[in-house]
């Protein structure tokens, strides 16, 4: 086990998934004069970081002891490591469990001072991680892997990170998390609806293999344009006018990525281009939300 496999494991390229829930909860909170320390929120943005490695690395172990992984999947050798790298099960194993712990680590380390809320919000997004891959019946191999995933990582890290800022649940965050768990939802739905054939072999019960491709693909765009709504019009609900940049920026930089990714057809032989494809409008779109509430956030401080 090299650094770089390790890197590899740890999925880079996902990481938007992680990076930007903790980066709007955390000018949300700073924008919403929630309290929130700048170094309890660099800390918790790193324990999201290494949770989301945690479970990319435990993704691929589990994948790969029960099969459901091989060289035939259409998959690039980066993003396979324990298929081309020539990596011990084992080793992945014990390097998800590390990751898994720093992000405990430094998630508990963010909660002091701030009472039990956002440890047991904590709590469950562990308990998440661990049966999302593993256990007799994982949940990724059943069809509310997308869902699941969309809130735990979508949701419960925006949640868990305004708790920390005062203790407090402050449930209507949920609501402008909404473009957060959709873009990861669909993450997931770019995944499993471009394996549908492999999946049924594995016996795996995910969404697409349950409704078929055609009907991903109508909810796939269905879901692509409800989460564009979802990222231009929020933000100006809760932070007026300045709201419209996340509109601005996905019109300047994400009209060509998103039309793109609507005409994706989600077949086996596309499915490199599809995960890039959905990674890059995670970045667009989730990314231009959260510039809304920065921008949001420091037109509070130039006020102030």
């Amino acid at each position: 086990m090299t650094p770089r496999l390790a890197l590899n494991l740890a999925a880079p390229h996902t990481w938007a998934a992680s990076v930007f829930p903790a980066l709007f909860a955390d000018f949300y909170c700073w924008q919403q004069g929630l309290g929130l320390t700048w170094f309890k929120g660099i800390m918790l943005l790193a324990a999201c970081i290494f949770l989301q490695s945690a479970v990319n690395t435990l993704n691929d172990y589990f994948d790969f002891i029960k099969g459901a992984d091989s060289a035939d999947d259409h998959v690039e050798v980066s993003d396979a490591v324990l298929i081309y790298g020539n990596v011990a099960p084992g080793s992945a194993l014990i390097l998800g469990i590390v990751y898994m712990a720093a992000g405990a680590v430094l998630g508990l380390a963010s909660c002091i001072g701030s009472g039990m809320v956002p440890i047991i919000i904590g709590i469950i997004g562990g308990v998440v991680i661990l049966i999302y891959s593993g256990g007799p019946i994982p949940v990724s191999y059943l069809p509310i892997g997308e869902i699941v995933s969309g809130f735990v990582m979508g949701g419960l890290i925006p949640l868990g990170i305004a708790g920390c800022a005062d203790g407090e649940i402050h449930w209507q965050i949920l609501l402008y998390s909404l473009p957060m768990i959709a873009g990861i939802a669909l993450i997931m739905m770019s995944n499993n609806g471009s394996d549908i054939e492999k999946d049924r072999k594995a016996g795996r019960r995910t969404l697409p293999t349950c409704i078929g491709r055609v009907r991903t693909l109508e909810l796939y765009r269905y879901l692509i344009v409800s989460w564009l709504t979802l990222a231009v019009v929020l933000p100006v609900t809760l932070l007026g006018p300045i709201g419209f940049v996340s509109g601005i920026l996905t019109v300047f930089l994400g009209g060509k990525i998103i039309r793109k990714q609507l005409a994706c057809t989600l077949e086996p032989e596309e499915r490199i281009a599809a995960m890039k494809g959905i990674a890059m409008t995670n970045i667009v779109l989730n990314g231009a939300y959260t510039a809304a509430f920065a921008a949001g956030f420091i037109l509070e401080v130039l006020h102030g």
